[in-house]
């Protein structure tokens, strides 16, 4: 048996990058920093701040690309996987990045990045306005909710 699992709490280095493949799906990417405290042996705090590449797919990406913003801390769950590709000179290069099956906004209601969808999309009312709307624009966040760790 193996376990690949990797569980994040950081803050977004940059917006989002939202794109879709040829067939159509959905794939997200964005830098995400971490950040470890600790005393040197001069008893001085110094910070290690490590960035994480994170990709998101379909539905988690669709979200990711709508809510998230630069400076937005996050919990982020996924798996760690590398790729091999090659540049322009056929130099094989490999990238490792953490491939998320669940994302987390953390903070409280009212910060800055937290008010809500960073993009507007604006849609045409339909003829029917008593069906349900299939949107993220209603999501409603309670800041009080407790965070399970």
């Amino acid at each position: 048996m193996s376990v690949n699992k990797v569980i994040l709490v950081g803050n977004l280095g940059k917006d989002p990058e939202l794109r879709y493949t040829a067939s159509g799906t959905a794939v997200c990417n964005f830098s995400l920093a971490t950040t470890e405290r600790y005393k040197n042996r001069d008893g001085q705090q110094q910070d290690k701040t490590e960035w994480h590449n994170i990709v998101c797919w379909r539905q988690l990406a669709e979200i990711c690309g709508k809510y998230l913003v630069k400076g937005k801390q996050i919990y982020i769950e996924g798996k760690l996987q590398t790729r091999k590709w090659e540049d322009r000179d056929g130099n094989s290069r490999y990238t490792t990045e953490i491939v998320a099956d669940q994302m987390q906004m953390l903070g409280r209601a009212g910060d800055d990045n937290s008010a809500g969808p960073r993009r507007e999309t604006r849609q045409e009312p339909s003829m029917d306005q008593s069906a349900p709307q299939n949107s993220y624009e209603n999501v409603q966040f309670n800041p009080d909710d407790d965070i399970p760790f």
